[in-house]
């Protein structure tokens, strides 16, 4: 997650192509001394390797990873252009979202921006208004963020789990080195049916939770993990949802849900989570032609991605252009967030993913060239997706 400030917010903007919209937001870039100069030929050349038009009228210019050197410090600028700017072939992008990060920031915020945007009613009110202040209520409003939720981790130790949120957390700017360094060396509170509960009376900087859950409940001194909360408290407003860990139908979303069940079950939303699950096949990219049926006239094949820094937004694209060669209906999700399936055609939905190095995303294909598409995929995956 990022925090959003009045003048990161540019309303009311003209360009007359994209070159001249990039142009304008690395100056922003500039002015605010997050990055060096060189940063807008980084982002241009990023444009050219391939579009980041994402959808919903919305672009992401970024810089390539051998300009990264040239942020001085992660952040984002917001560009509204109402009249439309041309983007590639027919998009027309109003929202253009600059994003300057260091080291692998910028996968968090993506997948904090196609949470956020991925509505088209959202996104169409934020190219028309007037109002900084709306952007800055929907960007920075949300202690519950999908990117702050590891589900299936592979670990025996509280440790672990409190150090994968501690990062998310200091990842999200909601908790500074402090914050991590004793909430680590802080005992946990069991709340209940494996549930814990820690936190640190230094470094926070926002609220927000963080939520990890081993892929198997495991033993710490006779009593029984099944998973972590990680709290960075500000103020009061994150008591309100704290309180609803209490709540049973919260607690089964905790121990059961996937990231979307348990995030909406934090923020006291009424949740149903079944403890059943598929009996699914994994299938390597290596080995394609072993992909089982996942339902009557349906495929399915897993694959592991290789990308050292995961899907950012030009791998997502290569990986959008190979699945739509294919006729079939395809779905993908991220089996290591268990996330919900969403169509492997759309950009700001696989982003959304975010799918890091060694993640499995999972495919299910459907339609006269379903075999034909799962095995694209896989070979389009194993070749690094352009990388």
């Amino acid at each position: 997650m990022f925090n959003l400030i009045e003048n990161d917010i540019h309303l009311g903007e003209k360009a007359d192509d994209k070159q001249q919209a990039i142009t304008a937001v690395a100056q922003a870039f500039i002015n605010k001394g997050l990055v060096e100069e060189g940063y807008l030929q980084g982002m241009l050349a990023r444009e050219q390797q391939t579009s980041t038009f994402l959808g919903n009228g919305i672009a992401i210019p970024h810089g390539t990873l051998d300009t990264r050197h040239l942020v001085k410090q992660t952040g984002v600028q917001i560009f509204q252009f109402p009249n439309g700017v041309r983007w590639s072939d027919d998009n027309i992008a109003y929202l253009v979202i600059g994003i300057a990060a260091k080291s692998d920031e910028h996968l968090a915020i993506l997948r904090q921006l196609t949470h956020l945007l991925g509505d088209e009613d959202i996104a169409e009110k934020l190219a028309k208004t007037t109002d900084p202040q709306l952007f800055i209520n929907l960007f920075n409003a949300s202690i519950v963020d999908s990117t702050l939720i590891s589900l299936n981790v592979d670990t025996n130790s509280l440790l672990t789990l409190t150090a994968i949120n501690a990062a998310k957390l200091q990842e999200a700017a909601a908790v500074d080195s402090q914050f991590v360094s004793e909430v680590i060396i802080s005992a946990a509170l069991p709340i209940g049916n494996g549930i814990w509960v820690n936190d640190s009376a230094s470094g926070n900087k926002k609220n927000a939770i963080a939520v990890a859950r081993p892929q198997k409940a495991f033993q710490h001194n006779n009593k029984q993990i099944a998973a972590l909360v990680t709290v960075a408290s500000v103020d009061q407003k994150v008591d309100e949802l704290l309180v609803n860990l209490l709540d049973p139908q919260c607690q089964q979303a905790l121990l059961n849900g996937n990231v979307e069940q348990v995030k909406a079950a934090l923020q006291g939303q009424v949740v149903e989570v079944t403890t059943s699950s598929e009996n699914k096949t994994d299938v390597s990219a290596e080995n394609t032609k072993t992909a089982t049926h996942a339902a009557a006239g349906q495929l399915e094949a897993t694959f592991i991605v290789k990308n050292e820094h995961g899907l950012h937004a030009r791998p997502s694209a290569v990986l959008i252009n190979e699945v739509k060669k294919y006729k079939s209906t395809i779905q993908v999700k991220n089996l290591d967030r268990d996330t919900s399936f969403v169509s492997a055609k759309s950009l700001m939905k696989v982003v959304g993913l975010g799918t890091t190095k060694g993640q499995r995303l999972c495919f299910v294909a459907e339609g006269e060239d379903a075999e034909q598409a799962l095995k694209g995929i896989g070979e389009a995956i194993n070749a690094g997706l352009g990388e």
